[in-house]
């Protein structure tokens, strides 16, 4: 199949454009930026989903249409309402409306745990606010949709927005970690080659015009983790908790408010948690020391 994905250059976006080349479909990457994960056959357009041309250009012709595009961060969300509104919900109905009139044979949204809840912020509203418009293009233009809610991602290609990237760096080179909430807070931390994997899934017909839910299978409280990152790099991590009320942060569930039924789907082989998290600290380890190699499992200078 043609598939185009909208801010396949990002984080989870450019994961999922991997496994859409693996599985043998021709992907074409809309960005504002090009991909540094681009691989051959892959088709990159950078423009913006606010622009009606670029949107429809990159429409014309697919199959399918992913979108991935879009401010996923709650603090940048809560800081940038205007923008979050503008190109989060305005940009998916750009690209609706470009569906429609291309008659694509069906639309995936990336959107959140968070529109279950009264949490996320600018955010949360940003998301139940497009999934609103999924459904009722499907209702009054026939127009299929799927809805995938992702929970706490992690994983290669994510940067310190990332919050358990954030936790792994901050560890490394300070050795304090802030967390704008409580230690009992729960998590269900899921690594993005899972969630990529279950969103390949996705394809199949039985998925079209359903809400899915992709998160882990291991809740952990984040006083938990932090733990483990200690145990892990063999020292008492300082962990500052700043119990804030306004981070848009949920305690210890989503569940709230109640849009559309969402059924869960875990690929049958997941990441496990504690080593997901080791690959993350080796590959933070390694940016932030260039000048060490491994060999035999120890990190050696190299002979540069």
């Amino acid at each position: 199949m043609k598939i185009t994905v909208f801010g396949g250059s990002g984080f989870l976006g450019s994961h999922i454009c991997d496994k859409l080349s693996e599985a043998g479909h021709a992907v074409t990457i809309v960005d504002l930026h090009a991909s540094p994960w681009l691989r051959p056959g892959q088709t990159m357009l950078t423009g913006d989903i606010l622009d009606e041309e670029t949107v429809r250009a990159a429409v014309q012709g697919a199959d399918m249409v992913f979108n991935y595009a879009g401010i996923a961060d709650i603090g940048e969300a809560n800081n940038r309402p205007v923008d979050t509104a503008r190109i989060n919900v305005l940009g998916n109905v750009m690209i609706l409306e470009a569906c429609r009139r291309e008659a694509v044979r069906r639309y995936v949204f990336a959107s959140s745990l968070y529109v279950y809840g009264k949490s996320g912020g600018f955010y949360r509203c940003s998301k139940q606010a497009c999934e609103i418009y999924i459904e009722n293009y499907q209702a009054a233009h026939g127009l299929p949709y799927t809805i995938l809610r992702y929970g706490s991602l992690y994983g290669p290609r994510a940067d310190t927005r990332n919050a358990i990237h954030r936790f792994v760096h901050e560890a490394l080179t300070t050795g304090a970690i802030t967390y704008y909430g409580a230690p009992t807070a729960l998590r269900e931390y899921v690594h993005v080659d899972d969630a990529s994997t279950a969103t390949l899934a996705v394809l199949a017909p039985e998925f079209e015009n359903q809400n899915i839910i992709i998160s882990g299978n291991q809740p952990m409280r984040v006083g938990d983790l932090f733990k483990m990152i200690g145990e892990m790099l063999g020292k008492e991590l300082i962990v500052k908790y700043q119990n804030d009320p306004n981070s848009g942060h949920y305690q210890i569930t989503p569940y709230a408010f109640m849009p559309k039924m969402g059924r869960k789907l875990v690929p049958p082989l997941t990441v496990d948690l504690g080593q997901g998290i080791l690959r993350v600290m080796e590959e933070e380890h390694k940016r932030l020391h260039p000048e060490l190699q491994a060999e035999g499992g120890y990190l050696v200078p190299t002979d540069d």
